[in-house]
């Protein structure tokens, strides 16, 4: 296959999957700059872009893209390396005309790779991957003593940038990107055959811009991060609080709804006359899964005390009385199991009693009859 055998299908496939990638790249940073301008909005788009199926695809796309990608650029160094042999030691000097990013283009991905691998365990396993695996509270990373789901894009902002190496990191990555991406953005038009002279200059200055625009606004978006996480801004700020308690609210509401309708199927079967096989069910039922609700309810009021305190969300409100209702169901349940199993052990030792009571009634009656 002549994208397989030859060099130039080789050089072809690495520009194309290099131009996807430089999309993708500018895609990102325009996201990143919601953040910036308009918080609320990066934490929706963080919702519509979770584990939706478009947004696996899309990810699953972009992964094959970089696999292909830096596969054919390992590919081509070594065949390169290979075809010039000993001779590559030869050379001491190289033209003026050879820049020094298209001689260190496998060792920029690779420093670009690794800031790629922070930059996923800071945020893609923590969003999208951890959507996959969970979404019970108990597994969620957890901020100032809050679990932070994946939609909450923002306090994931929070948790990275608070760190002082996050920006260190970064920037080196960002500069690793614009010496890789300024000449692999001309040089992949130039592998797809427009290496004229006027176009190659042309071409090599769209890059740079292109580029430098790019790159820059992720350095000034790293610094801007780190500053505002440093002030607490995505844990102080009121319209992101609101935003906080009204995703609990919907996920209170959620599960209540569950919860209610546990206790629906539980109840099906049952004869809606028959009072006493109706109670028990439900006893049965609050004994079995009460104490969990009324737990995960405790968890959901201590959260949002601690991500969104004072702020009013009437989902919340009307939450709170819920498992109010039904902490009060589960613990009159738990005290009448209590009881029920101590009934046998209080049933012995009035049984007890009662023949000594009858043991001196009859020697009080004795004496009285004789008279």
């Amino acid at each position: 296959m002549w994208l397989l055998r030859s060099s130039v299908g080789r050089k072809f496939v690495m520009a194309l999957t290099g131009c996807c990638l430089v999309l993708f790249v500018t895609f990102h940073v325009v996201m990143n700059a919601v953040a910036l301008v308009w918080p609320t909005a990066y934490n929706s788009i963080c919702e519509f872009l979770g584990a939706n199926w478009y947004a696996l695809v899309a990810s699953a796309g972009l992964a094959a893209l970089f696999i292909i990608h830096i596969v054919y650029a390992v590919w081509l160094t070594l065949q390169n390396r290979a075809a010039r042999g000993s001779s590559r030691y030869d050379v001491t000097a190289r033209p003026k005309s050879v820049e020094w990013s298209s001689k260190n283009m496998l060792v920029l991905g690779i420093v670009i790779l690794a800031f790629l691998a922070v930059h996923m365990i800071q945020f893609w396993a923590k969003m999208q991957l951890q959507e996959l695996r969970s979404h019970e509270l108990s597994v969620l990373p957890v901020l100032n003593g809050a679990p932070v789901p994946p939609a909450m894009g923002t306090l994931f902002l929070q948790m990275a940038f608070k760190e002082i190496w996050t920006p260190i990191v970064y920037i080196i990555g960002f500069v690793a990107l614009w010496f890789h991406m300024n000449h692999g953005v001309w040089s992949m038009f130039q592998s797809a055959g427009i290496n004229g002279k006027r176009w190659l200059g042309r071409l090599k200055t769209v890059s740079c811009w292109w580029t430098t625009i790019v790159v820059g606004l992720f350095v000034a978006q790293a610094v801007v991060f780190t500053i505002l996480a440093r002030q607490d801004y995505y844990t102080n700020n009121i319209d992101l609080q609101e935003q906080y308690a009204e995703y609990w609210g919907e996920r209170s509401e959620q599960m209540a709804d569950e919860f209610n309708k546990a206790a629906s199927e539980a109840w099906k079967n049952v004869d809606p006359n028959d009072y006493q096989a109706a109670q028990q069910v439900q006893e049965e039922f609050l004994l079995n899964n009460g104490a969990e609700f009324v737990a995960n309810a405790n968890l959901i009021d201590s959260i949002v005390a601690k991500q969104c305190p004072g702020v009013a969300n009437q989902k919340l409100q009307q939450f709170q009385q819920f498992a109010g209702q039904i902490r009060q169901a589960v613990d009159f349940v738990q005290a009448k199991a209590s009881v029920s199993q101590q009934q046998p052990q209080a049933q012995e030792e009035p049984a007890v009693e009662t023949e000594e009571t009858d043991l001196t009634v009859d020697e009080t009656e004795t004496p009285e009859t004789n008279n």
